[in-house]
């Protein structure tokens, strides 16, 4: 199976939404998996991960009434409050549901030490008991935050939202490059090829712009522990759903069949337990 590992729903609100600014008109408006279905098949994808974009509960339990609506959504990867003194309440709560399969905090721009606040510890400590990933969507000078982070939950699982966000635009690989590395030395990481397209020039990238960083990521991690999200429709701010899935398989076109396999579904799978 062909997996997209990242992609959003949602029901435009300019006040809930106010990350998605005036420039970003593309998306100013609503996504539902009636327009995703039909990308995934022209394209040969079979299923797809939701990922949240909303700090609430109510959008988790709403993606995965979609979910079930929607045998082509694979997964669902919800928001719930990891500091709640209740969390195991909460995961208890979700775990019921067969498509609920991680979560998430955009603690992109937090302050600093955010990823590293006690309340914060106890509930990434409190997911694997329930078998629950977590998602770590972080800018590049978080990562140090988020190799302490994974260093204290050797047996949890975690993935790396948009090989965190690297500065694609300005052509500036270090000290990404080298905490990506060191990133990937925990084995139970991994990195989503995704987000690429909205850390270039929008409007004028070409395919050699990411090819740096995707050297870094797969020397990094490998073959195994890498997979590819298109993060629709973010992603159309700066390129078709075709296009941004065109860089990452003309890039791994050189590796073999099974490496090809495991990048473009088998991994995602694994990792989230599709």
């Amino acid at each position: 199976m062909r997996i997209d590992a990242h992609q959003h729903f949602w029901k435009f609100d300019p006040i809930q939404h106010e990350w998605i600014t005036e420039k970003m008109e593309a998306i100013r408006k609503d996504f539902v998996p009636e327009d995703l279905q039909s990308l995934l098949y022209e394209n040969q994808i079979d299923g797809c991960v939701a990922v949240q974009v909303d700090q609430s509960e109510n959008e988790t339990k709403a993606l995965l009434q979609l979910a079930g609506q929607n045998a082509f959504i694979k997964g669902v990867v919800g928001w719930v409050d990891l500091m709640s003194p209740d969390i195991r309440e909460r995961l208890n709560h979700f775990v019921r549901h067969k498509k609920i399969k991680g979560f998430r905090h955009i603690s992109q721009g937090q302050p600093e030490g955010f990823l590293l606040q006690k309340d914060f510890l106890r509930g990434i400590g409190s997911l694997k008991e329930f078998g629950f990933t977590y998602d770590i969507l972080i800018f590049p000078n978080q990562l140090p935050e988020a190799i302490s982070l994974v260093r204290q939950f050797p047996d949890q699982r975690f993935v790396l939202d948009h090989m965190a966000k690297p500065l694609i635009k300005k052509g500036i690989l270090e000290p990404w490059k080298k905490d990506i590395s060191e990133l990937a030395s925990y084995e139970n990481v991994y990195c989503k090829l995704s987000g690429m397209v909205t850390e270039a020039d929008w409007g004028n990238w070409s395919a050699d712009n990411f090819k740096p960083y995707l050297d870094v990521v797969l020397n990094s991690f490998g073959t195994r522990r890498v997979c590819y999200g298109s993060d629709w429709p973010v992603c159309l701010v700066a390129s078709s759903y075709q296009r941004q899935l065109a860089i990452v398989e003309e890039y791994i076109g050189r590796l073999s069949f099974d490496e090809k396999k495991d990048i473009m579904g088998e991994n995602a799978i694994q990792f989230y337990n599709l």
